[in-house]
């Protein structure tokens, strides 16, 4: 086989060792992809495949895309879940000796994409590192593109999926031991579309990532990071923070800090209860409006969107925590003027966060200074509107803002208003900043009248009229005197050439003022270009204050935004309580109010507390608001605890570690599971994780199959969840099996609630309001005729309806069924209470002898057992 061409050849050593990456070959002004890479790549990004010479009989297949086009098309790879590697020219080809030196210098994988355009700019983008040893688990996570670091540890597999469904990381790396845990991270990523991959052993080695931390922090112990008490949690950032080195291949300026956390300090929310109360997106078609999300981001930042987003994913377990955010808000308000200004310097704020590791990257162009100058032209003002706040979180909210003013004195003075995007190509440093760009500037434009200017100079000084300064490619710029004037030559001047009529000369001033001219225009791009990269670098040495200056503006922007939407939708402040009653009045469900019009939105009041009122039986039928009764008063406790107001006329909230919701049916037939099967596993983890301070929603259990089983599990439910010794939670239980309401009175702490409607004939109108007591019926058919099911298809169902109230259903569906000639199973005997006994205990023997028990419902079998219990007390 001939030999490849060298290029081909150091093609071929670099993507040995990038095996699993796309490797994007820099050539001239091109990005090349070539032989398997080029074939996926041409298909990935929808490119042209073509082959280029590589020394052997076939051409190699090649693709290839603009280096200035680069961010778009890689930002298509990683999407598709490809990893690519970056391959630079690292010497200028026009000074290199034979093949010009290249490196790669960066990897990128879905959790290190930079790219500004394809991120979302109101979500973080997350890389996550998994750690498992000895029945522990080490969990850390990072966004590259905004400096945050953090790090924590867990003891349960269940704990390590809370983790990853709150961040939704891009990407996941874990140790090769992984697996021996039990979780499918697979099956995961698969679920969630995040990238999985595992990590050689030698990561995960401990001493090498308490060295790297140490190194990284520039500390002696990691005590002073605040890990000591975090073993497994140390590895697993130890082995982002190497898998990070791997990649990017830089020194990770801007991960400044880790955070270390316990996952007790917010509350848990898993993933069921995200999907049902729609925080960040809706249930059917996933997207912002309609969520809670929507409704409470009114921030002005990237940076306050994303710390929003948090806020309501982690909501406070900390009642001094919760109290500190609501007196703010409160601040806020009374001095709506000072917010609203606030709000307005804000909306002129870039992302400062990802400018900023954009400038540490060395990525950022001249046109990203400028928008980094004129977002913190906009801090000193906030700054000062903030100076009499009094409250404890906007008072270190005012400590925390630098007004950065020498960084913004920097780019004022040094860089142009309007600068080209490139950064080669001069126009970027302004005049009066460096003598040296104005003089080669200078240069660029006046070079003819310079050398106008001397020639008149050299003629009156030496006397030589026909003088001229002249210019050739061999010699570039001469003076020329004809031989009649040869004797007046000054002697510091120095012939270069003689003529047949003429001697060519040069002198030190011609020669300096040559260079300039000739040389200027690539002199004063070089030198613009050195400048602009001082600039850069200096403003990459400030990013600690950077960093901690944009968090507070995202701070700043979340509470003004809250304290706006409050004072907009008229929210109130909540109590917060540790005691565990839920007292709301007149509740609001803060997203569906918006959307329905002219303030038509009838309010409720909800009561729950740890004794006698900690469950409610609602029951009701469909449409009535049942649903959102429910999941308004998840969302009210939830926005409690974030810090934000509420939509309610007053509410005393006590603080829930946990909410979980069961609301809704749905398949999951990927992984052969019924409707049913869903339900059951979702309740199962509820009943499970739940403790006597969550608060638990749950919408029709049982009703994936059939009545009998569906009422008895509801039933043993609510009995599991009233009991104190098993469980104890506060709960909104919406059912349709009324036979539930026999309950209240039965069961300590349950009551019966429904939801008020007003029936004109065959007609219902839903009042939306929930009164306390049980609904004696669905209103299912009239719901059904509300929904467009044809009138002979009701008006038959009234007629069955008659016939089963007060029946065993099971048998007159039978009866029914054989009068219309329907081809069922003969009816079985109804069961008979024998009366034949030789005493009163016998009697009751022969007569639980007799049931069917099969056939019974709960609510009879129950109502016998009274009947015979009475009847022997009696006796």
């Amino acid at each position: 086989m001939a030999p490849l061409t060298p290029m081909m050849q150091q093609y071929v050593e670099t993507k040995k060792q990038y095996k699993d990456c796309i490797l994007l070959y820099r050539l001239g002004d091109f990005y090349e992809m070539f032989f398997d890479d080029a074939i996926i790549a041409s298909k990935a990004l929808e490119i042209t495949l073509t082959g280029k010479d590589c020394g052997q009989e076939e051409r190699a297949p090649m693709c290839g895309i603009p280096y200035h086009a680069l961010d778009g098309y890689l930002s298509k790879l990683i999407e598709k879940g490809y990893k690519a590697a970056i391959c630079e020219q690292m010497e200028d080809p026009k000074t290199a000796k034979g093949i010009v030196k290249r490196e790669v210098i960066r990897i990128v994988t879905p959790g290190t994409n930079l790219s500004i355009q394809s991120l979302d700019e109101t979500k973080n983008n997350y890389l996550m590192c998994l750690f498992y040893m000895d029945e522990r688990f080490g969990v850390s996570v990072a966004d590259i593109s905004t400096g945050d670091y953090y790090m924590t540890e867990v003891d349960s597999d269940k704990k390590v999926l809370d983790e990853i469904t709150k961040y939704a990381p891009a990407e996941i790396v874990y140790n090769d031991y992984f697996p021996m845990c039990g979780i499918d991270l697979e099956d995961v990523g698969e679920k969630m579309r995040i990238s999985v991959s595992a990590l050689e052993s030698w990561y995960s080695d401990e001493a090498l990532c308490i060295q790297k931390l140490k190194e990284h922090f520039h500390v002696a112990s990691l005590d002073g990071l605040g890990l000591s008490d975090y073993p497994t949690g140390t590895i697993a950032a130890g082995m982002l923070l190497q898998y990070l080195y791997e990649t990017q291949k830089n020194a990770l300026p801007q991960m400044t800090k880790i955070t270390p956390y316990h996952t007790e300090r917010f509350m848990v929310l898993d993933t069921a209860t995200r999907r049902n109360l729609e925080l960040l997106e809706t249930l059917r078609e996933k997207q912002k409006r309609g969520s809670l999300l929507w409704v409470l981001d009114k921030t002005k930042t990237a940076m306050g969107a994303r710390f929003l987003r948090n806020c309501i994913e982690q909501p406070f377990l900390q009642k001094d925590l919760i109290e500190r955010r609501l007196e703010s808000l409160d601040e806020l308000n009374e001095d709506v003027i000072t917010r609203d200004e606030i709000r307005e310097y804000l909306n002129a704020i870039y992302d400062l966060e990802r400018l900023m590791s954009k400038i540490s990257y060395k990525s950022a162009n001249p046109r990203d200074l400028i928008s980094f100058k004129n977002s913190l032209s906009m801090i000193p003002p906030i700054k000062y509107l903030l100076r009499n706040m009094k409250t404890a979180d906007l008072k270190e909210i005012y400590e925390s803002l630098d007004g950065l003013e020498d960084i913004t004195k920097l780019i004022e003075t040094a860089i142009e208003e309007e600068p080209p995007i490139s950064i080669k190509e001069g126009g970027i440093i302004k005049t009066g900043y460096n003598e040296t760009v104005d003089k080669y500037r200078n240069a660029k434009t006046e070079g003819k009248q310079w050398l106008a200017q001397m020639e008149q100079t050299e003629r009156e000084e030496t006397g030589i009229k026909n003088l001229r300064i002249k210019f050739n490619k061999v010699f570039g710029y001469y003076l020329e005197v004809t031989n009649s004037y040869k004797e007046l030559v000054p002697e510091d001047w120095t012939r270069k050439q003689t003529m047949a009529n003429a001697e060519r000369y040069i002198t030190p001033e011609l020669k300096e003022l040559e260079d300039m001219i000739l040389g200027a225009e690539e002199k004063l791009f070089s030198l613009e270009y050195d400048l602009f990269a001082m600039i850069r670098d200096r403003i990459g040495g400030e990013v600690k204050r950077i960093q901690q200056t944009a968090k507070a503006l995202a701070k700043t922007d979340v509470y003004a935004s809250l304290a706006y939407v409050a004072e907009r939708n008229h929210y109130v402040r909540p109590q917060i309580n540790e005691n565990g009653i839920i007292d709301i009045k007149d509740g609001r469900h803060p997203v569906v109010e918006q959307m329905i019009p002219n303030d038509a939105f009838v309010p409720n009041d909800t009561f729950l507390d740890n004794n006698q009122r900690r469950v409610s039986i609602i029951t009701g039928p469909n449409m009535a608001g049942k649903s959102t009764y429910m999941r308004q008063t998840a969302l009210i406790v939830l926005m409690a605890q974030m810090g934000s107001f509420v939509p309610a006329a007053s509410a005393n909230i006590g603080i829930s570690d946990r909410i979980f919701t069961r609301v809704g049916a749905s398949d999951d037939l990927a992984s052969g599971q019924s409707t049913f099967m869903v339900e059951m596993n979702e309740v199962a983890n509820i009943l499970r994780n739940a403790t006597k301070d969550s608060l638990l929603i749950l919408d029709e259990i049982g009703r994936g199959t059939s009545t009998f089983d569906g009422l008895s599990i509801a039933w043993a439910v609510v009995e599991h969840i009233s009991d104190k010794k098993k469980l104890g939670a506060k709960t909104l239980f919406a059912t349709h099996y009324h036979e539930l309401t026999e309950l209240e009175g039965r069961l300590s702490g349950v009551n019966n609630y429904c939801i008020a409607v007003k029936e004109q004939g065959d007609d219902i109108i839903f009042l939306r309001k929930i009164i306390q007591g049980g609904a004696d019926k669905s209103y299912g058919i009239q719901v059904a005729r509300l929904a467009g099911i044809p009138a002979s298809v009701t008006d038959r169902a009234k007629e069955i309806v008659l016939q089963l109230i007060d029946a065993d259903i099971a048998a007159k569906a039978r009866e029914i069924a054989s009068e219309e000639g329907a081809c069922l199973s003969e009816p079985e005997e109804t069961p008979k209470v024998v009366e034949e006994a030789a005493s009163p205990d016998q009697m009751v023997i022969a007569q639980i002898a007799a049931l069917d028990l099969a056939r019974l419902t709960p609510l009879e079998a129950i109502n016998l057992l009274y009947q015979y219990q009475d009847e022997i007390k009696k006796r």
